[in-house]
Formats: structure tokens, sequence, C-alpha cells
């Protein structure tokens, strides 16, 4: 790793690293011509996702929009989780009051093992701790192991506002939800609770921007008056919509249909690599925010990667500079601080 770079990296590791003022983010791209920079459930790679201070630091580092992915619990409160199975992110596993709730569920036409959300109040939920979700890859993160206790929507969106005051600058939330056809099927729909919160708090077109991978679901909230972003996969298609490919939903017909009901799409980054996509969103009206951006060699590409190591870090900034070039209008980055450095390169 070259000086520069690694002190560029210690640098936004410790939080020193200078950070411009951005101007106020949400439906689109920054005034001044740069991509958004979404936290991709905070910064995930500085501390345990989806808590208080992943979502803090992001922010301190420049982060424009923070992303919670949504689950309910049994009493139909949302909360933010990477998934409503929750052994990987949670201490649930080392509490024996409640062993007896880990069970096998059917979720999207998978056998999943573990606890879930849906099965616990909210009350239940509060006494867990989060952990960090790949502690073989991020062991650093594990410090903060035990710490923090798991936040609702409306808790991130009163955090959310709260640092926009604090940094003089409007911080949207970018939710999505998780597994919508699922949580239908089990009477707890995650639409009307998001779109309570959403019209609760007046959240607008700069504040909020919600995802999912799923059609139906942002179909559902059409008339909300904040941007919606349809997430596409690499393999499969939709869970609500058998017989669709991701791949269908990529082409120009597909991107058509899509500016229809969304106003973004959010592919794997590796999509736009050696095709049109981009050329072809803007086309068809759409902005387009890949996913996930990573700085662990394991996640970047060969010619980008440094040491011997898979979780040693590698030229992040180089795939930024890359991606940037390419004309997108947002990245969605575990390390949201090294996205802003890149972005100023």
């Amino acid at each position: 790793m070259q000086l520069g770079r690694r002190s560029l990296l210690l640098a936004a590791a410790a939080g020193t690293a200078t950070v411009t003022t951005a101007t106020p983010a949400g439906a689109g791209p920054r005034k001044d011509g740069g991509p958004v920079v979404i936290g991709h459930r905070g910064a995930a790679g500085w501390r345990p996702e989806h808590t208080a201070p992943s979502y803090t630091y992001a922010v301190q580092t420049g982060a424009d929009w923070i992303e919670p992915d949504l689950v309910p619990t049994k009493d139909h409160v949302l909360v933010v989780r990477h998934e409503n199975e929750i052994s990987q992110t949670t201490d649930v596993a080392r509490r024996p009051e409640f062993a007896d709730r880990r069970t096998t569920k059917t979720v999207d036409g998978r056998a999943v093992t573990g606890w879930f959300t849906e099965d616990f109040t909210l009350a239940e939920l509060k006494t867990l701790r989060a952990v960090e979700r790949l502690p073989a890859v991020r062991d650093r993160n594990t410090v903060f192991d035990g710490r923090e206790e798991i936040m609702t929507f409306q808790e991130v969106v009163d955090l959310a506002r709260r640092l926009s005051r604090e940094h003089g600058r409007t911080i949207a939330v970018f939710p999505e939800t998780k597994h919508p056809t699922y949580f239908r099927s089990i009477g707890l729909p995650l639409e009307p609770k998001l779109t309570a919160v959403i019209r609760r708090n007046r959240l607008g077109r700069r504040e909020c921007v919600v995802q999912s991978f799923e059609p139906t679901s942002l179909r559902r909230m059409t008339g909300l008056g904040v941007p919606l972003w349809q997430a596409l996969g690499t393999t499969g298609g939709p869970y609500d919509l058998p017989g669709r490919t991701y791949t269908q939903m990529m082409t120009p017909t597909g991107l058509a249909e899509i500016a229809a009901y969304a106003d973004w799409i959010g592919p794997d980054k590796a999509s736009l690599v050696g095709t049109s996509l981009v050329a072809d969103a803007h086309a068809a009206g759409l902005r387009i925010g890949p996913y996930t951006f990573r700085a662990e060699n394991q996640f970047l590409p060969a010619r980008f990667r440094h040491g011997s190591g898979p979780n040693d870090f590698g030229d992040a900034f180089a795939e930024y500079a890359l991606y940037y070039r390419m004309g997108v209008d947002a990245v969605v980055t575990d390390f949201p601080d090294l996205a802003v450095i890149a972005r100023r390169s």
C-alpha cells in the first residue's frame, strides 16, 4: 500500500479525515456534481451495522444518506436489522431466556434456522445487544459487541434529523423493505407501517428515499411523495414476480417499465462493468446507484487488491474513481468516509 493511501485510510478510520460540507442530499445528485454517498447500514466497515454509532460515524465522515433495512417485530413495530433472522447480528444465541425461540422458517422459498424478529416484541428485542455480523472479516469491530441496542426505524429518523441539525446539511434516510411478500403473508406488512412513519414525520423528497428488491412493494408506496429505488440482484429475479429476471429488468425495455413507478435503480456494482447500464438507465430517466463498495480485498476486483490476505485493504479509491468516471449518481458503501475522500479527488 502506498504511503498516501495508507495515511488516508488511517485518517478515515480515526475519524480525522477532512470532509467538505455537502449540499443537502435527497432525491437527486449533489448540486456540486458529485455522486451521493450512501452509508450502507451506517458505516458498517468501521462499526457494527445498523447501530446508532454506525449511522453517526457515517454522517460525521461525510455520508449524505444512511440506510436502515426494515423488518417487523411481533407487535408490528419496524426495527432495523439486515435480516429478520438475528443470530448473526445480535447476542440472542447467548441468551438462555430465548433458547426456545430458535426455529426454522421458509423465507422467500429458502429454509432459514435461527431467531426471528417477528417472534419477539419490541420490548424483548430491546434487551438484546448488537454484534459485528462479519467478525472474521472485521475483527476490529468486535470491540463494540454488546454495547448497542436494536433501533426502531423511528429512532433512525430522529437520529438523522439530529445529525442534520448538528452538521448543517440534510441527511436522508434510505429504508429498504426486507422480504415484503413474506411479511405480508404472515400478517405483518411493511408498507403501511413505513408509510405511517414517513407521513407522521412529514419526510419529504430530500429526507427519504424508499428502496426494495420487490417491485410490488414499491408500487404500494407510489403516492408517498418520496423517491423510490428499485434494487436489482445479479441472479434470479424479484421474489414477488416469478418468471421475471433481474437481467430482463436491466434491459432498455425493463428500465422503461421501472421508470413508470421508480426514480432510481440500484444494481450490484458488477452489473455495470462492460455494459451500457449507466447510459441506458439515464436514457430511461432513472438515476443509478450501485452497491456495495467495500475496502477489503475479497470484495474488490483483482487489479485493485493489495497484500496477501482477503481482509487486507486494497485500493478502494481506485474502484470509486472507476465508477465515478462511469457517471453513477450514487454509491452504496460500507466505508462512506473513503467514498467521500475519493469524490474529492
